[in-house]
């Protein structure tokens, strides 16, 4: 049977990228808003959902992970309904199907208009549909939209393991791989001056000859001193060149600790809230949610910060990891736990 459950405002119901979705959500009452980016423009999209519509229906069904972040906004019920409990209802409800068919219509035409955009900039020619695929891709990577970008260059060495442009595509899939999933870098020692070991465990080499990496590493050396608006304001200046997708990512986190750490905690849970959208798969993003758990419990909002803790713990179960023991803490002290 469907559950009916009652959400705070603020609550997450999932994250974008968040393991293969297996349930279905309908909005009794309340507001849920969808946050995602535009896959042309890269901007940042927020589709508030109507009372009696469902959501998280394609990924569910499709069996693939989560395409947005759902947040809640104020007192919300939300009825969550299991993959073959929803097929059972739809299968008795012609309107259900209609209703479905509708939005999904509706959201192929967008994507079908904004897939031809791009394929259009980038001089698609239906007589070299090898080359187009990999524009595509390059396209893609070069506006930092990496899970596309991720997803074409993948279809390309499928369907031309052996193309002109295979080697890049393969370099272009492991460089994405690495920045995504390293949370740490070498252990070998180094002289003072060639490394610097950031809050969260990487180390920046100031002599890798990037700009970007320099001026991180200057960042991050403001921070250990408790420099934050320097800080700040270096890091922003890396997002706004977009010169380096990898310390991009790397800054968009440090940015929202620095607001934490000058006390900033709404911009700090808005920065890290755009930050989930931007890069669903961050190696930090448990971390970031301890931020936005913190910055609610600093303003007094500690219901909220309970909803984030406890996301925290169902994120990362490992009883051992920093993250988990302090979000198990600060609910202690909450009396919560």
């Amino acid at each position: 049977m469907p559950k009916t459950v009652q959400y705070r405002d603020g609550a997450v119901i999932y994250f974008q990228g968040e393991n293969a979705a297996d349930k279905i959500y309908l909005l009794q009452s309340g507001n849920v808003t969808l946050h995602y980016q535009d896959i042309e423009t890269g901007e940042h999209i927020s589709d508030p959902v109507q009372a009696g519509e469902f959501f998280g229906v394609k990924a569910a069904l499709g069996r693939y992970p989560e395409e947005e972040n759902a947040i809640v906004a104020h007192e919300t019920t939300i009825m969550i309904f299991s993959v073959s409990e929803f097929e059972q209802l739809a299968s008795s409800n012609i309107r259900i199907i209609m209703k479905m068919l509708k939005i999904f219509s509706k959201q192929l035409r967008r994507v079908h208009r904004q897939t031809a955009n791009i394929m259009e900039k980038e001089g698609y020619d239906p007589e070299n549909p090898e080359q187009s695929l990999f524009s595509v891709g390059e396209y893609y990577l070069k506006n930092k939209r990496f899970p596309q970008a991720q997803y074409i260059f993948g279809r390309y060495l499928t369907y031309y393991p052996s193309g002109k442009n295979a080697g890049k595509a393969a370099r272009n899939l492991q460089i994405m791989r690495t920045e995504s999933s390293t949370e740490s870098a070498l252990d070998t020692p180094a002289a003072p001056e060639a490394k610097r070991k950031s809050s969260i465990g990487q180390v920046v080499t100031a002599e890798d000859g990037s700009a970007a990496a320099k001026a991180y590493s200057d960042a991050v050396s403001c921070i250990s001193q408790g420099k934050f608006q320097d800080a700040f304001v270096t890091l922003k200046k890396i997002l706004d060149d977009a010169a380096d997708p990898g310390f991009m990512a790397k800054s968009s986190f440090e940015i929202g600790r620095c607001l934490f750490m000058m006390n900033k905690f709404e911009e700090c849970i808005q920065h890290f809230t755009i930050m989930l959208t931007s890069y669903p798969k961050h190696p930090n993003l448990p971390d970031a949610l301890f931020f936005i758990a913190q910055s609610h419990e600093l303003r007094g909002k500690k219901d909220m910060a309970e909803v984030f803790y406890t996301k925290i713990l169902s994120m990362v179960p490992d009883r051992d990891n920093p993250v988990n023991i302090k979000a198990k803490s600060a609910l202690a002290a909450l009396g919560k736990r």
